[in-house]
């Protein structure tokens, strides 16, 4: 029995130190992004802010449009922008994020999957900060076609964002194993998430492209395609149908599975490649 109570209580405070640690890495990947800028943490909400403005310009006085989708067009390209920028921020930051933490991996025990989640979280935290951008464009536009604050707003995000976090951390922790075998691996990602976005309707909708079946099946084999239009949804005061829930948490469950298990069967030999 006392042995037990040891045993517990030893998991428990591994536990608090995991969490401990988790916290501050958070904390120091959201400090240390905007360091050295003036405004600091602000650019979160600034740069997609400053995005939108620029492609909202351009597609509203060059291709005249002022909506998509029953949505005030600026507020359909920075609820796009917001969700896949958290994809990539957290993707791209977790890829050298086993070699930046040599130090720590060889000379403390802690565990290896903290790296990938801390990046994650940070993206996490960073896509808050964005929502701020996002609120502020819809408390301008009140009287724009779509936008409103509806009542069941709150309550789907709050399932949305870990769906999307999941899928996320499945990403990067199929990167970041990858990465340090094949550290090439870094630039052809980056070309990837170059294709991947514009294959995800962040600036057109499904409508300007049905009558191309070919690019509507690859848009619906596109898993952003999902996430980007459940928020939009959000946004609009729809609640998605069920259909759309079960894609979403297939892809999210299923991703961090397959992420989770690459990168545990993995990390054994992780030292011996960095």
């Amino acid at each position: 029995m006392q042995k037990k109570y040891f045993e517990y209580s030893d998991k428990k405070q591994k536990f608090k130190r995991s969490v401990n640690t988790l916290t501050s890495m958070v904390n120091r990947n959201v400090r240390n992004q905007y360091r050295n800028s003036v405004l600091g943490i602000l650019w979160t909400v600034l740069n997609p802010l400053l995005n939108m403005i620029v492609i909202a310009m351009v597609f509203s006085l060059i291709f005249n449009r002022r909506e998509m989708e029953g949505l005030y067009y600026p507020v359909y390209i920075l609820s796009g922008n917001i969700v896949f920028g958290l994809l990539r921020t957290a993707t791209s930051n977790a890829l050298p994020c086993m070699v930046k933490n040599y130090d720590l991996l060889s000379k403390t025990r802690i565990v290896h999957e903290i790296f990938p989640i801390s990046n994650v979280l940070s993206a996490v935290v960073n896509f808050l900060f964005s929502m701020i951008a996002l609120f502020v464009v819809m408390l301008i536009s009140l009287h724009k076609p779509g936008v409103g604050f509806h009542p069941t707003l709150l309550l789907t995000v709050l399932p949305y964002l870990p769906l999307l976090a999941l899928f996320c951390l499945g990403i990067s922790f199929i990167l970041a194993t990858i990465y340090i075998r094949f550290r090439d691996i870094q630039h052809i990602y980056s070309v990837l998430l170059t294709l991947w976005m514009y294959l995800t309707p962040l600036f057109y909708s499904l409508e300007m492209i049905e009558q191309h079946h070919k690019a509507v099946f690859l848009l619906k084999l596109n898993p952003m395609y999902y996430y980007v239009t459940y928020f939009r949804q959000i946004l609009l005061g729809n609640v998605p149908s069920l259909l759309t829930h079960g894609i979403l948490c297939a892809w999210s469950i299923g991703m961090c599975a397959v992420g989770f298990v690459f990168f545990h069967f993995s990390k054994k030999k992780f030292l011996l490649y960095i």
